[in-house]
């Protein structure tokens, strides 16, 4: 009796059962003989790797979008999906990591996060299946928590944590003490980087380890807001669950003048230390090539104070822009009780992310202020000036994630209060 062998089964069955497998153990099949390398690695044909791909839990990227709203149109089944089953085993074995793969293990794990299919209106439920994968893989925050060895990886590696949100690491004390120091530091906010998260180059690219304290010090005041009203959600609002693109589908982004959805209003969250302690930290005697005292935020005590305002946003024009022709600058006004209080733009950086660029007040008065916490210096200081923001859109095209950046004055006084904000829209206009 001639004992049966797996290769005498239809090709169908075994592609079937290729298909069910984990990609890594299809890898190793394809090396057991001619016949499964043939259906593995088919010559000039990728129908084989299309199907394993849509087999795995990942959106299918023909219904995605990029992360300026864009279809993708030539996708590349094998090439990708081997990246990202590399990506996760060295997630997962980071013993494995290759130098020369550094960089390009972030990217992939950011290209899954910013190709994702839109939802179709603001109010749709996240669906995201590359969103669930990505939040399994990364929840506990080790990897993002590694040591970069170079500028380009330390950039990946801090855009990836702040579209990805709190981490489980991200709530020890030690680091947040680390966020604090950064966000509060009036070091980091320079004419040289437009006194926002962007390189201190001049270039105006965005500046993504600035945005990841942003992100952190935003989110873990959030966090504590909620909890001491307990409303605490189970998903915090600054998180990736919230970064799928919200494209209706009668708009063309292409065609659409408010390409980035600022009308409509939003609420602009805000939150500040305590400008007496702002003040001791951000030493005036000390010279800049000596740290800071970290002290006011070791000691466990510090509370940030947390306020918000509501703000109808209007388009009064646009501006072409050459180097972004679908994608032009928007400028826009924003009505708060009545008056128009907020002047601004939205364009794209050099680095094509989406910036939002305001200064607030009417006259000499400015939108917010410190409240009851307030020291009686701060009020001097800051009604003869305005607000003004800095700010770069979290997630994808017009998500539910909003607008993330730092606040200060337009005098940008060594004394004036600074502090991380976040925009979120509560009610869009209609397209």
């Amino acid at each position: 009796m001639v004992s049966a062998c797996i290769s005498d089964l239809p090709l169908e069955t075994l592609e079937h059962i290729l298909l069910i497998s984990d990609p890594t153990d299809v890898a190793s099949t394809a090396q057991v003989c001619r016949l499964f390398r043939g259906l593995v690695y088919p010559v000039g044909d990728e129908h084989f790797w299309r199907a394993l791909y849509l087999a795995q839990s990942f959106d299918d990227p023909r219904k995605a979008v990029t992360y300026l709203g864009n279809r993708r149109t030539d996708i590349k089944w094998r090439e990708e999906l081997q990246r990202i089953i590399r990506a996760r085993t060295v997630v997962n074995d980071v013993t494995v990591y290759r130098p020369d793969e550094r960089c390009q293990v972030l990217r992939t794990l950011l290209d899954m996060v910013t190709n994702v299919p839109p939802l179709p209106f603001l109010e749709s439920e996240p669906t995201s299946r590359n969103v669930l994968w990505m939040q399994t893989l990364l929840q506990d925050g080790a990897f993002l928590d590694l040591e970069s060895h170079s500028h380009e990886e330390e950039q990946l590696r801090a855009r990836l944590h702040t579209w990805f949100g709190l981490t489980d690491r991200d709530a020890l004390a030690t680091k947040r003490v680390v966020s604090r120091a950064y966000v509060y530091s009036q070091r980091n906010y320079q004419p040289s980087n437009s006194f926002g998260p962007f390189m201190r180059d001049g270039s105006g690219a965005v500046d993504w380890v600035h945005m990841q304290k942003l992100a952190h010090v935003f989110a873990s005041a959030l966090v504590e807001r909620e909890e001491d009203e307990g409303s605490a959600f189970e998903i915090c609002s600054l998180s990736l669950t919230f970064c799928q693109a919200v494209i209706p589908p009668s708009l063309d982004l292409n065609r659409e003048t408010d390409w980035a959805g600022v009308e409509g209003l939003w609420r602009i969250s805000y939150c500040f230390m305590d400008h007496r302690e702002l003040l001791i930290y951000n030493d005036p005697n000390l010279p800049d090539d000596e740290p800071l005292d970290l002290a006011i935020f070791e000691d466990g005590e510090l509370q940030e104070t947390f306020s918000a305002v509501d703000i109808f946003f209007r388009v009064i024009n646009v501006e072409q822009d050459p180097d972004h022709p679908t994608r032009p600058k928007i400028n826009y006004i924003g009505e708060l009780d009545g008056n128009f209080s907020i002047v601004g733009y939205v364009k794209l950086t050099p680095d094509d992310q989406i910036r939002w660029h305001f200064v607030a007040g009417n006259g000499d008065q400015p939108v917010w202020w410190y409240g009851p916490r307030a020291y009686i210096v701060h009020r001097l200081v800051t009604i003869y000036s305005k607000n003004r923001g800095e700010a770069i859109v979290m997630g994808n095209i017009r998500s539910q994630y909003g607008v993330l950046g730092a606040w200060s004055t337009t005098m940008h006084d060594p004394q004036d209060p600074i502090g991380p904000f976040w925009m979120q829209c509560q009610h869009p206009i209609e397209d």
